[in-house]
């Protein structure tokens, strides 16, 4: 499996620049530290879902530009064996680990709002995960194993068929169950 997460920060870094926009500004916008920033830019730092959210409205364009190949008008079709390649997030800021490898159903599409995404969820022994919130829904099918999703102060475990659809503004995280792996299908939408 390829993991392009390293084309996710020098996209933040091309927008910001061409933008004539600083690290202060993006910083101040969005409520991230310059540290942060500059990190996610330099590829230092695996970024979660919520700070790549805050950065693209920080620099006025949708989530799925940092994903982007191409721009496709059209309907878009996202063949079996494309799934090759994959972008990866981590659940905790300080030391970079990753835990889930996205695999865009969509990054051709152009002007979409909705970010659909299959993702591995990788065995962890964690039992504590730093939650984020941000703008918008969340629709999350399990197609196998098990996932726990923190959401506010509750806690959902989901088993294979099972979903959930909630508002993101609300502070959240999934994962899977201890010491397991899961696939989910994800769909974010991010308000423009």
């Amino acid at each position: 499996m390829i993991s392009n997460h390293s084309v996710v920060g020098s996209k933040i870094k091309g927008i910001r620049e061409s933008k004539n926009i600083s690290v202060e500004e993006i910083s101040e916008r969005s409520g991230l530290s310059t540290d942060q920033i500059n990190s996610i830019e330099n590829d230092q730092h695996l970024p979660s879902l919520g700070p790549l959210i805050k950065i693209a409205r920080a620099l006025g364009v949708r989530l799925g530009t940092f994903l982007d190949d191409n721009d496709e008008l059209g309907p878009v079709v996202c063949r079996a064996e494309e799934h090759n390649s994959s972008i990866s997030f981590s659940n905790d800021a300080a030391d970079a680990r990753k835990h889930m490898e996205y695999h865009s159903l969509a990054k051709q599409k152009a002007g979409r709002h909705m970010e659909p995404f299959i993702i591995d969820i990788q065995p962890t022994e964690e039992k504590e995960f730093k939650s984020s919130a941000h703008e918008g829904e969340e629709f999350i099918y399990v197609m196998n194993g098990e996932v726990e999703i923190d959401y506010g102060k509750e806690k959902y475990l989901l088993k294979e068929g099972d979903s959930i659809f909630y508002d993101s503004i609300v502070m959240h995280h999934v994962h899977g169950v201890v010491g397991k792996s899961a696939k989910i299908l994800a769909v974010v939408y991010i308000p423009f």
